[in-house]
C-alpha cells in the first residue's frame, strides 16, 4: 500500500490545473480508498471491528510493540518508553486471561470457556503491560484485580506507605493461603512495613561514610592468610584482608585465580565423566602423559607415553606428535619409534639439546590455557558433581561440553566484565566481597551494593584508590588528602582548579560543617522591616532640623 504511495498521490497533484488543484491530504484520502484487492484501505467500522478480534500477541515483535506504544501514549501526557522497557524486560506483555486456565477460571467463564478461551487469549482486550502480573500465576481475575486492593485498603487505614512492588510481593506469597484470617494479613503487612520503614534512609544520610565504616571495621577482624577452598585439600584461593584489598583495587588478575564449574547432564551424576571434562579444562603437558629420557651419546630425546595415563585424559601418539610439532624449537627434528617418538638435535650441542628438554618437558598437549588443575568435588546439598580449578578462563570454559554455562563462577572480577559485561562484573563484585566479609561478621549488603555500584557505574570496573574513584575526585582538598598530597595540590595550583568544598574531607580541612545531615539544611533569616523603612522619604522628618 505504502510504497508507491507518495508517488501515485503526486501524479494527481501534478496532472491537475493549478487553478483546480486539490490539496495533497485530499489526494491521499482519494488514492487511497481508491486501491481494492490486497491494498485495500479499510475503513473506520472495519479496523475497530478487526481490532476486537485480531491475534495481537501473535503479530510481528515491531508491530506488536508499535501498537502498545501507541495504545500506551495516546492522550496522555506522561509519556513512557514502552519499546526500550519491553526491550530491557523491565516490564513484560501478560495475559489477562492466563494461557493455561485453571478450574476458577473455567468456572468463571462458564460453559462456553473453551471458545473463548481461544477466540479471545491473545487479543488487545486481553494484554496488559506491567512488571507484577507474572507474580500472580494463574490467578482468577477477580483475585488478580482485588488481592493488591486489599492489601493496598489496609496499608491506607493503618497509615502504612508501603510501595506498591512490596505489596504485590506479599500478595503473590499469600495466594493460596486459605487459612490466612484478615488479622493475620494486618499483622504480615504491619511486619513488613516495620521492616522497611527501618531500613529507611533519612534525607542527606551520609551513607558513603557509613559504607566505609560498615566495611572498614570487619576488615580490621580478618586475617591475613590464604585457606584451602571449601573442602578440597590443595586448593588454595586468598581470603580475609588480601582478597578484599584485591576486590577493591579491582585488580586485572587476582593473586589466586580460580574457578567453580558446575556440571551438567551425566557429568553432574557420574565421577568418570566428571573427570574426562576435568581433563578437557586442566591443561596438560607432556610431563603428565609420558616419559622423557635424555640419550646424551646419540644427542637425542627419548618420549615414551604412558598407555594409561594417555587413556585417562584421552590422549594419543598422534596428537602428541601434532602438539610437538607446532614448537618452532622442534619443528622437523620428531619422528615415531614403535610407541616412542624421538627428538633428535640437529647440532651437536649440549646447550642445543637441554634446549629442547626444556622445550618439551613442559609442552600443551590439551587443555584450556591458565587452567594448571581442576579438580572434582561433590555438592553436599544436591549431590552433583562440580570442578574447582586452579587458574581461570572463562571465556573458553564456557565453550566446554558437560559445564554448566549459566552458573560458572570465577573469582576474576574483571574477566566477567570483559566477558558478560559490566553488570555480570557489579553482580560478582558484591558476591565476592560479600563471601569475603562473612568470615569477619555481617555487613549490611547495601553498604557492599553501593561500593560495587560506584565501582561500575561509568561502564568499566574503576578501583577505590587514587588511580580510581579517589584519584578522580572534583575536590582538589580531598583528593591531596587521600594519598600524594604535594603533586595534588602543586598540580591544581598550575592548572587555576578551584575547589567549591561540596564533600567531606574538604570541608573538615577548612573547619566548616559538612554539607550532611543537619549541615545540609541552610536557615534564610529576612529581618521585619522598621517603621522608619517603610515610610516614604519625604515622610521622614529630618533629624537635623529643630526648631
Amino acid at each position: 500500500v505504502f510504497a508507491t504511495l507518495h508517488r501515485d498521490v503526486l501524479n494527481h497533484v501534478n496532472t491537475a490545473s493549478n487553478e483546480t488543484a486539490p490539496s495533497y491530504i485530499d489526494v491521499l484520502k482519494y488514492v487511497l480508498l481508491k486501491k481494492g484487492r490486497s491494498s485495500v484501505f479499510p475503513s473506520d467500522e472495519e479496523v475497530k471491528s478487526d481490532f476486537k478480534t485480531r491475534q495481537v500477541y501473535k503479530m510481528p515483535v515491531n508491530a506488536r510493540m508499535f501498537i502498545l506504544e501507541r495504545m500506551e501514549n495516546q492522550d496522555n501526557n506522561e509519556r513512557h518508553d514502552v519499546v526500550r522497557e519491553l526491550t530491557d524486560k523491565n516490564i513484560t506483555i501478560e495475559h489477562i486471561m492466563p494461557q493455561t486456565l485453571s478450574d476458577k477460571w473455567k468456572t468463571a467463564l462458564g460453559d462456553d470457556w473453551e471458545r473463548i478461551h481461544e477466540q479471545y487469549l491473545h487479543t488487545m482486550a486481553n494484554l496488559t503491560l506491567t512488571g507484577y502480573n507474572s507474580q500472580y500465576s494463574n490467578l482468577s481475575f477477580v483475585e488478580k484485580r482485588d488481592m493488591e486492593n486489599k492489601l493496598l485498603a489496609i496499608c491506607e487505614r493503618e497509615g502504612m506507605a508501603l510501595p506498591l512492588k512490596i505489596v504485590v510481593d506479599i500478595a503473590s506469597r499469600i495466594e493460596n493461603s486459605e487459612e490466612l484470617s484478615d488479622e493475620d494479613i494486618e499483622g504480615i503487612l504491619k511486619e513488613a512495613f516495620k521492616l522497611y520503614d527501618r531500613r529507611r534512609m533519612d534525607p542527606n544520610e551520609s551513607v558513603g561514610i557509613m559504607a566505609a565504616h560498615s566495611i572498614g571495621e570487619p576488615g580490621t577482624q580478618m586475617n591475613m592468610r590464604t585457606f584451602h577452598y571449601a573442602g578440597v585439600a590443595n586448593v588454595n584461593v586468598t581470603t580475609g584482608l588480601p582478597r578484599l584489598i584485591e576486590i577493591v583495587d579491582a585488580r586485572r588478575v587476582p593473586s589466586t585465580p580460580s574457578m567453580r564449574i558446575p556440571l551438567t547432564g551425566l557429568a553432574a551424576e557420574d565421577e568418570n565423566v566428571a573427570k574426562h571434562v576435568s581433563y578437557n579444562i586442566e591443561v596438560t603437558t607432556l610431563n603428565n602423559v609420558a616419559d622423557i629420557k635424555t640419550d646424551i651419546n646419540n644427542m637425542r630425546l627419548i618420549i615414551s607415553p604412558d598407555p594409561r595415563k594417555m587413556d585417562d585424559r584421552g590422549v594419543t601418539v598422534e596428537e602428541i606428535y601434532d602438539r610437538l610439532n607446532k614448537i618452532k624449537v622442534l619443528r622437523g627434528l620428531i619422528t615415531i619409534e614403535g610407541f616412542d617418538l624421538i627428538i633428535k638435535s640437529d647440532e651437536s650441542s649440549y646447550k642445543k639439546l637441554q634446549q629442547i628438554y626444556d622445550s618439551t618437558k613442559q609442552a600443551k598437549i590439551k587443555g584450556i590455557d591458565g587452567i594448571s588443575r581442576a579438580i572434582i568435588d561433590k555438592d553436599k546439598n544436591t549431590g552433583a558433581y562440580f570442578l574447582v580449578t586452579e587458574g581461570s578462563n572463562l571465556k573458553e570454559v564456557m565453550k566446554v561440553e558437560g559445564v554448566d554455562k549459566e552458573k560458572v563462577m570465577t573469582n576474576s572480577i574483571l574477566e566477567v566484565a570483559d566477558v558478560l559485561g559490566i553488570e555480570a562484573a557489579r553482580n560478582s563484585l558484591i558476591n565476592e566481597a560479600r563471601d569475603t566479609l562473612s568470615a569477619a561478621g555481617t555487613v549490611d549488603i547495601r553498604h557492599i551494593m553501593l561500593v560495587a555500584d560506584m565501582m561500575t557505574n561509568d561502564g568499566c570496573v574503576k578501583a577505590i584508590g587514587r588511580h580510581g574513584i579517589s584519584g578522580r575526585k572534583s575536590s582538589v582538598l580531598a583528593r591531596a588528602a587521600f594519598e600524594i598530597t604535594t603533586p595534588h595540590l602543586l598540580r591544581a595550583a598550575m592548572n587555576g582548579e578551584v575547589d567549591h568544598l561540596e564533600g567531606v574531607a574538604e570541608n573538615i580541612i577548612v573547619g566548616q560543617p559538612v554539607t550532611l545531615g543537619t549541615g545540609a539544611v541552610n536557615l534564610i533569616y529576612t529581618p521585619k522591616k522598621s517603621e522608619r523603612q517603610d515610610k516614604p522619604v519625604n515622610e521622614i522628618p529630618n533629624m537635623g532640623d529643630e526648631e
